[in-house]
């Protein structure tokens, strides 16, 4: 697709016909479907909700389409809205705009949703489980109409990806004010997340998803440099060797991919544990991580080998971190240091997987089973502590 075309494409933001449906693609991207946890009379509402962006004459054919959507995913996508041109941070000047400021916040935006980036794209997740840019796709045309068209002299107000809509200010304004998921503590538990997310309401903007301001596992690699490094340096055992510690770990989605980096700056022997085979082979290919394995046996003689050599080098495990804990603690292979970076605040959903099942496996608990799913995240944490333990002790 030409510059031309992407401009023309932004600009026209919500067309006045009806484009052609679109499905969820699910050879591009895994991601976990949300439990149904809305009562019928809070589906109405979340319809109701959805169809406020289109003109009347559309909500015969938009309403059974975004009910499905609904049923099928636990929650309201709008895929038939979802641009056909890649999504990526081009050039600033690719980008149509009043105001360059504006033009910067396109950019911003589209890196958060590039597929290179974006943990579940296709649902305007950049990270975290939930961390989330927009609700829908809908949202997605209208605040890049919005930033397309404004002038240096008007501000964008914004909550929770939807666009409240274009108020006058002056050239030393903000661009854009945007603020997500403001919820009382009373009404702040997962659940009630997941609810109001359902319902097209609230969403869960992370620190950076929700502000267009992610820039994946470099925002954190001088961070976990530095809190390794105070640990190595805190560490009472022992290290007569003088060759590197041995540091575990999990998650290479998101931001975590900043931890085999961390670790080598820190001259360490890392082993990263990662459940989702996707970030696994990302990280990799974008050289945050050294070597790839999925024994664990062929992870015991690598480790003894650069403990023997003296080498730093950081692997990914394609599996649970529980089962290198457990395999390290029954070989009693001495750890110097343990963390972890899975999504923990979202654990129900994603930020967690516990010890036995497959990606594939826990992404269809947390739908069919959640208390199932729970109860398993529960049994994991439990043996996860209990193999640490074991070791530290």
């Amino acid at each position: 697709m030409n510059v031309h075309s992407f401009k023309s494409m932004i600009l026209a933001g919500i067309p006045e016909e009806l484009p052609k449906t679109k499905v969820y693609d699910e050879t591009i991207n895994h991601a976990p479907v949300r439990k149904d946890i809305l009562t019928n009379e809070e589906k109405k509402l979340a319809l109701k909700n959805a169809l406020r962006y289109f003109p009347e004459r559309h909500h015969g054919v938009l309403a059974p389409e975004f009910l499905k959507e609904l049923r099928d995913y636990g929650r309201i996508y709008m895929y038939r809205y979802r641009p056909d041109y890649e999504i990526k941070a081009r050039s600033i000047d690719d980008f149509p705009c009043r105001s360059k400021q504006a033009a910067a916040i396109m950019l911003m935006i589209c890196n958060n949703l590039d597929h290179a980036v974006a943990q579940h794209p296709h649902e305007l997740i950049t990270y975290g489980g939930n961390g989330a840019v927009f609700q829908n796709w809908a949202q997605y045309l209208l605040t890049m109409q919005y930033l397309a068209t404004m002038t240096d002299e008007q501000t964008l107000v914004m909550y929770s990806g939807h666009p409240m809509g274009l108020y006058p200010s002056h050239a030393h304004a903000p661009r854009v004010v945007v603020t997500n998921g403001m919820v009382i503590p009373n009404y702040s538990k997962p659940d009630d997340w997941e609810r109001f997310n359902a319902l097209g309401v609230s969403q869960y903007g992370q620190m950076t998803a929700g502000s267009f301001m992610y820039i994946g596992p470099q925002g954190i690699v001088h961070g976990t440099t530095i809190t390794l490094l105070n640990a190595i340096r805190k560490l009472k055992v022992n290290n007569d060797s003088g060759g590197p510690r041995l540091f575990i770990s999990a998650g290479l989605g998101g931001m975590s991919g900043a931890q085999p980096k961390a670790a080598n700056i820190a001259q360490c022997i890392s082993i990263i544990a990662e459940v989702n085979p996707k970030a696994l082979q990302t990280r990799y290919a974008q050289g945050w991580v050294d070597e790839v394995t999925e024994s664990l046996m062929e992870l015991e003689k690598r480790v003894a080998l650069a403990k023997k050599m003296k080498e730093v080098v950081s692997i990914a495990y394609k599996g649970n971190v529980v089962e290198v804990w457990e395999y390290f603690a029954k070989k009693h292979i001495s750890v110097d240091l343990g963390s972890d970076q899975t999504s923990l605040h979202n654990p129900w959903a994603g930020g967690y997987y516990p010890v036995g099942l497959t990606y594939e496996e826990a992404n269809r608990m947390m739908v069919d089973a959640p208390e199932l799913f729970k109860n398993k995240v529960q049994d994991s944490l439990r043996r996860h502590v209990e193999a640490i333990n074991t070791l530290t002790a």
